[in-house]
């Protein structure tokens, strides 16, 4: 093969060399691209008659535009969809044409609810079983319209306070509208079965004291209206405690909301409460029911773990990030768009959850960022030129030899 031959295979490489180099600058800022780097073999002919002979190469050839899966940098975003993977694993997407894996964590909720890319593919999870859980063998779109957090009744709660104990009996008898009747009260909010807060009062009376206990009655009103036909009863010891301390829990029952709930019945527990010489004192009262919750905010945990966070304090787990890897990821077919398809180069796909072995973890709030290093591609760059340069004055000392022979000849 000639020497022009030879330098036009050095003038292709360097060209292909620029091409991978121009491709990896141009996406230095796209998230989630991994940059890949040009690989050449030199070509010789084949079929030497005599085997110690000395061939002469026949130039160069590019084998390969060599993706590099190593970590991009990760910085935070005020998105909890933007999504970042530490270390090894690809999301899962899927649309009509079928299942792809991205890198890029660039989600957002489209109008039907479901985490979508720019291009409109759904971000896959495994679905949460019933018994807790996620069901591995299957795949869905995640998807963000749920329903609201059903309401909890309020059926029970803890009192912790304290009576004090130079109380005297009040002189008239329980009215919940005549201070006099009551020594202590203090309020706290109870939940019907359709949500609804009421307000719940109790309201503490002396009763009668010997040498060694002293009893207090205790009504309770719900918005007012009392639930008590006859005051429950607590007794201190002469330590200051309730006894027997079983004797602590006193249910209030027969309240019938007028939003059309069913009957409100709260059992409140007073074992830690105290009789003590000091003055009047709430130290906390916390009761099991909540209102109806509306969806606050999506929490995506670094085991790709998604849950729905709504108003009322209340969380619902809406599927687990399906994570994919491959035995080969450099066999991976790119696609554009920073997906790619699996090949029979890169192996069958591995599916698991994220933080498992094989799988990076999940970071929410964040994007990995391209892992281009522009000053090594600039120095490719420098070095494809040289390259470039070098093959095209081969060509043109070529050239000139055979001016040469040819004007000998004439």
């Amino acid at each position: 093969m000639s020497s022009f031959s030879i330098a036009l295979s050095g003038l292709t490489a360097a060209s292909s060399d620029l091409d991978v180099t121009a491709n990896n600058v141009a996406n230095a800022d796209t998230i989630g691209f991994k940059g890949s780097r040009a690989e050449f073999a030199d070509v010789y002919a084949s079929g030497a008659v005599n085997l110690n002979m000395s061939v002469t190469g026949e130039g160069v050839r590019m084998d390969d535009s060599a993706q590099q899966f190593t970590q991009g940098n990760i910085s935070t975003t005020s998105s909890n969809l933007d999504l970042a993977i530490s270390g090894d694993g690809f999301f899962t997407m899927k649309d009509a044409s079928g299942t792809v894996y991205s890198r890029n964590g660039e989600f957002s909720e489209d109008k039907n609810g479901n985490v979508v890319n720019a291009t409109g593919q759904a971000l896959q999870v495994y679905p949460p079983t019933t018994t807790g859980g996620f069901n591995t063998g299957a795949l869905t779109d995640l998807n963000l319209q749920t329903a609201q957090s059903a309401p909890q009744a309020t059926t029970s709660g803890n009192v912790i306070l304290n009576l004090p104990a130079d109380s005297t009996a009040p002189a008239v008898a329980f009215d919940p509208t005549v201070p006099a009747s009551y020594n202590q009260s203090t309020s706290t909010t109870v939940y019907d079965s359709l949500g609804q807060a009421h307000t719940a009062t109790l309201y503490f009376s002396q009763g009668t004291t010997t040498a060694t206990t002293s009893t207090w009655n205790v009504n309770m009103a719900i918005d007012g209206t009392t639930v008590t036909a006859t005051p429950a009863t607590l007794t201190f010891n002469s330590a200051g405690a309730v006894t027997p301390a079983s004797a602590g829990a006193i249910s209030f029952g027969g309240y019938t909301p007028a939003d059309g709930a069913s009957p409100l019945t709260v059992s409140m527990n007073f074992a830690q409460s105290t009789q003590y010489g000091g003055d009047f004192g709430v130290t906390a009262i916390t009761q099991n029911g909540y209102a109806t919750g509306q969806l606050s905010t999506v929490s995506i945990d670094g085991s790709g773990i998604v849950s729905a966070v709504y108003t009322n304090g209340r969380s619902t787990q809406l599927g687990q990030l399906a994570m994919a890897n491959f035995p080969n990821p450099q066999g991976l077919k790119q696609l554009g768009d920073t997906n790619w398809a699996e090949t029979f180069t890169s192996g069958t796909v591995v599916s698991g959850a994220a933080g498992s072995a094989g799988f990076g973890t999940i970071q929410s709030g964040a994007l990995e960022s391209s892992n281009v290093d522009l000053t090594t591609e600039l120095v490719n760059m420098i070095t494809a030129q040289r390259a470039f340069q070098a093959n095209a004055q081969v060509i043109t000392t070529a050239n000139q030899l055979s001016q040469t022979v040819i004007n000998i000849t004439h």
